[in-house]
């Protein structure tokens, strides 16, 4: 059975085809309006979501399937103490595939060991996203056109950051790539990322807490939000909460074709003078991340052979 728990699941070759077949969707959605007729997606959200789980929501409808499921743990057996484990399995019973996110890293992973359908890992604590991931990459790709050759900056929380770590990951198989690590000393890229990713594979970066001074050589900006639940400690969250605010004025001597990329949700780090600037591109990211989890709910259920 094929899953998706980690964007390194997948080959560049296949994130390719995602890409391809996400961009036949947009280019003539009534041709995939009812291809899973019949299926239904589990989305089993033990976190609070808005944009992942609506989105896994509106793929599956618009293929023409169903949706069952819960978006808090509260309303599911997990209060109860159910397992994992057998959450998978019972859910197994009902869906044809299913999405996860869950609070503790690692979750996602022991669902798929025990279902007997494909699990997709919607997030997973501050190891890894990788839906948003595909929605980063489709959002790159329809605006530079390529992976390859790119200055990435990486602004705000990196150390908690899934989105970041699995973008990381994803684009640390492309040449010629360059990244920029913008954040506070508090915040910075755990090291095991940049020990087995970065200097394993001899991609070069930089550490830096300005933002600013990096923006010249940026293609692509990639901002994201300090995330209060990942906190201990409430005096840290508010001391660095406003670290970093994207403003119009910061874009002084940013490129032209610069794209600023955030996970979102939003909360101070990007002015909201910049969404009418021709380089922002997250709202395109949301719309993005529909399209791509259609494609991958496609490659998941063809492969199973239940489509």
């Amino acid at each position: 059975m094929r899953h998706l728990i980690n964007i390194l699941d997948f080959s560049p070759e296949e994130l390719q085809e995602l890409i391809d077949t996400a961009n036949d969707i947009i280019a003539d959605p009534a041709k995939y309006s009812q291809i899973c007729r019949g299926k239904k997606l589990a989305t089993l959200f033990f976190e609070p979501s808005t944009r992942t789980r609506l989105s896994f929501e509106a793929a599956m409808y618009e293929l023409g399937g169903n949706v069952i499921g819960f978006s808090e743990a509260n309303s599911s057996s997990a209060a109860k103490g159910e397992s994992v484990a057998d959450t998978a399995k019972t859910i197994s019973c009902y869906a044809d595939i299913i999405a996860m996110r869950h609070p503790k890293e690692g979750a996602p992973l022991v669902a798929s060991q025990n279902a007997t359908v494909p699990v997709i890992n919607a997030g997973d604590g501050g190891h890894n996203h990788p839906t948003q991931t595909l929605a980063d990459l489709l959002t790159i790709y329809r605006e530079k056109g390529r992976f390859d050759h790119l200055t990435v900056g990486l602004c705000g929380d990196l150390k908690f950051g899934r989105t970041v770590h699995s973008l990381i990951n994803a684009l640390s198989r492309y040449e010629g790539l360059k990244f920029v690590l913008i954040s506070p000393e508090e915040l910075k890229l755990p090291s095991y990322v940049k020990k087995e990713v970065l200097r394993a594979q001899g991609i070069p970066y930089v550490q830096t807490t300005d933002l600013e001074g990096a923006m010249p050589d940026l293609d692509i900006l990639y901002m994201t939000r300090v995330q209060r639940e990942r906190f201990f400690n409430e005096e840290d969250y508010l001391r660095l909460k406003d670290s970093y605010i994207l403003t119009p004025d910061k874009l002084q001597n940013a490129r032209q074709d610069l794209s600023i990329l955030h996970p979102l949700p939003r909360v101070n780090e990007i002015s909201v003078a910049i969404d009418s600037d021709p380089r922002a591109c997250y709202f395109k990211q949301v719309l993005n991340g529909k399209y791509m989890r259609m494609a991958l709910i496609l490659k998941l259920l063809k492969e199973a052979g239940t489509l």
